[in-house]
């Protein structure tokens, strides 16, 4: 298994540098997306057995994640008439260096955990808990809601490969609720957005302060 999962993983973990060096939305848009793509990969290759079950879950995470968001959250972006992150909160290099030093975290942090005998070495601990990290960063560190929001797909990116984890144990219902979840979070968060650009006419959370008394 480990030598099909693990350099999807890779990909994924090299998706986390772009999104993290990227000022352009679509671009950030297109590795999420991306992302979600592969997510639906491995939670059908991670299956010791192909069934009904993994291939529903694969094709739930790939649609969702790979697709239906990734068509809001462009709708959006047009919608509000910008393309780029301008000016974030952390530059992008330097966000790149915060996301090299939480994958050399994780990979450490990985190590010190205890697996089961099919999963050692394996890189999906250290991948979601980098991934995890990075949605963090890019939640915390950019201004546009749009790019806060390919945050927060990102950070729950990490925590579904954590589920991937630990798949066989988890109920079929618990998996289909992390992805409904999801997708309402992603509904809410498409509220807000819409909100934000109507009142203030920019999707720059920063300006958020002006509703301070």
């Amino acid at each position: 298994m480990h030598s099909v999962v693990d350099p999807l993983l890779v990909i994924i973990l090299l998706l986390n540098f772009f999104l993290l060096g990227t000022s352009r939305l679509r671009a950030a848009i297109a590795g999420s997306a991306a992302q979600g793509v592969i997510l639906g990969l491995l939670a059908a290759l991670v299956h010791v057995s192909v069934g009904p079950r993994p291939l529903l879950i694969a094709a739930g995470a790939a649609l969702i994640k790979g697709l239906v968001i990734p068509i809001l959250l462009i709708r959006a972006m047009r919608d509000a008439g910008i393309r780029r992150e301008i000016d974030p909160l952390v530059g992008f290099i330097p966000s790149m260096l915060l996301g090299a030093i939480a994958l050399a975290i994780s990979l450490m942090f990985a190590q010190t955990l205890p697996v089961v005998p099919s999963q050692a070495g394996s890189l999906l601990l250290p991948a979601s808990f980098a991934t995890v990290l990075t949605g963090f960063i890019v939640l915390t560190t950019r201004r546009k809601a749009i790019t806060q929001v390919v945050g927060y797909l990102t950070l729950e990116n990490g925590i579904f490969i954590m589920g991937l984890s630990i798949l066989e144990a988890m109920p079929f219902l618990v998996e289909i609720g992390v992805l409904l979840d999801l997708f309402v979070g992603i509904f809410v968060m498409g509220i807000i957005i819409n909100h934000i650009n109507r009142e203030f006419s920019s999707l720059d959370t920063s300006r958020l302060s002006a509703l301070k008394e």
